[in-house]
């Protein structure tokens, strides 16, 4: 069975990649499930229902988030109503919405998505990304054998050190936040399938999915900047896991970059 990992998908450019490219996508590697990052696809910063139900709409199944899942004032009091879209497991308790959930794949296959976030450089109030691991795998216990986990983090030591916390006890490990995908996706020796981060679904003419000139600016002047988000000329970074379905063990790792032809 295959699943396919979608990078931090950043504005309405993303969301119309995801649209114009995952049914052929989802043909070319007969898929099975699809988990994306969508925290920026709201204008580039936040998520909202409606975001969330087109991306939904475009096949999918699960949606994670990060530091920016809240900026979007209105998504704290829709977040309960999508089951499909996760915030980081390692917040706060008292905040809305849910850190995991387990889906079934077309074919019936139970799927647990775990989202945690990072606490090196990340800058955003959490608890420890592992102890929610542990919290959440004991709480699945053995009937749940596939599982992945999004985390979102800064720092890739931090990512490769949950990569092999987790490794024999995940089917797949996969980074997000950074929007540059990384070159380093493999098989640990466990079985588990990682890659520090999956990149974004954003402009390849940008810094991060924002105007060059405009992070240009700030860098070099050190004064504030509207960043404001490149929708055309849009890459989809992400990743293709291959798993057995019945031990949850991942057999192979690709990633996968693919150019909007609009």
């Amino acid at each position: 069975m295959r699943a396919l990992l979608i990078g931090d998908i950043v504005g309405k450019g993303g969301r119309h990649a995801v649209r114009q490219l995952l049914p052929a996508l989802k043909k070319e590697f007969n898929l099975g499930f699809v988990i994306a990052n969508a925290e920026n696809s709201a204008g580039g910063a936040g998520l909202t229902e409606e975001c969330a139900m087109e991306l939904k709409g475009c096949g999918v199944d699960a949606i994670t988030t990060g530091d920016h899942v809240w900026d979007q004032k209105e998504f704290s009091g829709q977040i309960g109503r999508l089951p499909f879209v996760l915030r980081p497991a390692n917040f706060s308790a008292r905040q809305p919405g849910a850190g995991s959930a387990v889906f079934k794949a077309q074919d019936g296959t139970e799927i647990a998505v775990i989202d945690v976030i990072g606490r090196v450089f990340v800058g955003t109030p959490s608890d420890c990304p592992f102890a929610a691991c542990d919290r959440i795998l004991a709480e699945l216990g053995p009937r749940c054998k596939v599982i992945f986990v999004d985390i979102h983090a800064e720092a890739t030591s931090e990512k490769q050190a949950i990569g092999r916390y987790l490794d024999g006890r995940v089917t797949a490990v996969f980074g997000t936040h950074t929007h540059v995908a990384t070159a380093d996706e493999r098989i640990l020796p466990g079985g588990t399938a990682f890659q520090c981060d999956l990149g974004m679904v954003g402009s390849r003419e940008s810094i991060l999915g924002r105007d060059i000139g405009a992070v240009l600016q700030r860098f070099s002047t050190g004064m504030p900047a509207r960043f404001k988000v490149v929708d055309t000329d849009i890459m989809l970074n992400g990743a293709v896991v291959e798993f057995n379905p019945v031990t949850g063990k991942a057999t192979k790792i690709e990633r996968v970059l693919r150019y909007c032809p609009s």
